[in-house]
């Protein structure tokens, strides 16, 4: 079985560990090949794990001469199977179908219709080209059941559909411990740690804004925003004007995560939508109890109080009161059996090898 997985190559996030972990465990599925449009971090990490790569290197995101360089090489390796990941892979895949035989595999990842969320025009016009895409494709894999109910809502065939859960490697470990104090820290203060990329979509201003009521009950609430993005500005600007300064923290793009949620307290997460966030199966991993919206599939890995809490979306009363809950629980030395309970869960449910496993058994069906 020979298999291309295409992406844009520009992705920093969960997508690009979505994508990296499946592809090293289906290396020995078959032939497996990474398709990227452009050099960079994931191209430089899949390298690093021996996973193949090939490079159809456009010159700006709407170059789509690239249709040739990639039927050329579907046509010389005979591949079987072509993967799409996000929105341009899938314009792209669209398109070459059109010209060679393969049979078709999308992962949506995200809620098409919150991918160009703040591009205007220009947004709305991507996001129907995208949605069309996706509606085409042979196979279409849903990372969460809710997913699922929503791309047939978009009009996409429900024979297609198939919902795959999200996994991670539960056996990873940290690779050196960092101390609190490294990063202005104390014993004392309590953590909350927030991973996602600084875009409109995953609304860090719910988070923002339950801070400036936090620290009126306690200075000891502390706010680290893991990521980089479009609104770093912004939302430094915010946090400046509310005067926190002093209790949120920016640390930009990091590779060290698992190393950093060592440090929390909890995850958090305020996104207007996720597929199913790999970021809280690595809170799970390490033990750290999660606030997180109800987006996604994220009710399977959260299904009651014991194993976390979730908000509506921009829910900032809720927020607060379920994050001064938990700050109790830790003062009463109950918050790590709930961290207990999310791992144990997690680790039954979602792991790596179970969701490649489910991948693998959808190409044998096609292949």
């Amino acid at each position: 079985m020979n298999v291309l997985h295409l992406n844009a190559g520009n992705e920093t996030g969960g997508g690009m560990f979505h994508i990296l972990s499946l592809l090293g465990q289906l290396k020995e599925t078959g032939n497996i090949t990474l398709g990227l449009f452009s050099e960079g971090e994931m191209a430089k990490r899949a390298r690093e794990k021996n996973i193949h790569v090939v490079i159809f290197k456009q010159k700006h995101q709407f170059d789509i001469s690239i249709i040739n360089q990639i039927k050329q090489y579907v046509i010389k390796n005979n591949i079987d199977i072509i993967h799409s990941h996000g929105p341009r892979a899938n314009v792209i895949s669209y398109m070459l179908k059109r010209k060679v035989n393969f049979i078709w595999y999308t992962t949506v990842h995200s809620n098409p219709l919150d991918d160009f969320i703040g591009y205007g025009l220009k947004g709305r016009f991507f996001t129907r080209l995208n949605v069309f895409a996706i509606k085409s494709a042979d196979q279409i894999l849903a990372i969460s059941e809710r997913f699922r109910t929503n791309l047939i809502k978009l009009g996409a065939d429900k024979k297609k559909i198939c919902t795959i859960l999200n996994g991670i490697d539960f056996n990873v470990c940290p690779k050196r411990a960092y101390s609190r104090e490294e990063f202005q820290l104390s014993k004392d203060d309590f953590v909350i740690m927030m991973v996602a990329r600084l875009e409109p979509v995953k609304h860090h201003e719910t988070a923002i804004e339950a801070m400036e009521q936090l620290v009126k009950l306690s200075s000891k609430f502390q706010l680290v925003l893991i990521g980089d993005g479009s609104r770093m500005d912004e939302l430094q600007s915010m946090v400046k004007e509310k005067g926190l300064t002093k209790n949120v923290k920016f640390l930009g793009y990091r590779k060290d995560i698992p190393e950093l949620l060592e440090l929390c307290d909890i995850s958090l997460l305020t996104s207007k939508s996720e597929s199913f966030p790999l970021v809280l199966l690595e809170a799970a991993r390490a033990k750290r109890t999660v606030v997180t919206t109800d987006v996604g599939g994220i009710q399977s890995l959260i299904p009651n109080e014991n194993y976390g809490r979730i908000i509506n979306v921009g829910d900032v009363e809720n927020l607060v009161k379920q994050i001064s809950d938990l700050y109790e629980l830790k003062q009463k030395g109950k918050l790590k059996e709930m961290g207990e309970n999310l791992y144990l869960h997690a680790r039954t449910n979602f792991s790596l090898e179970s969701f490649a496993n489910s991948v693998r058994k959808t190409y044998k069906k096609t292949s």
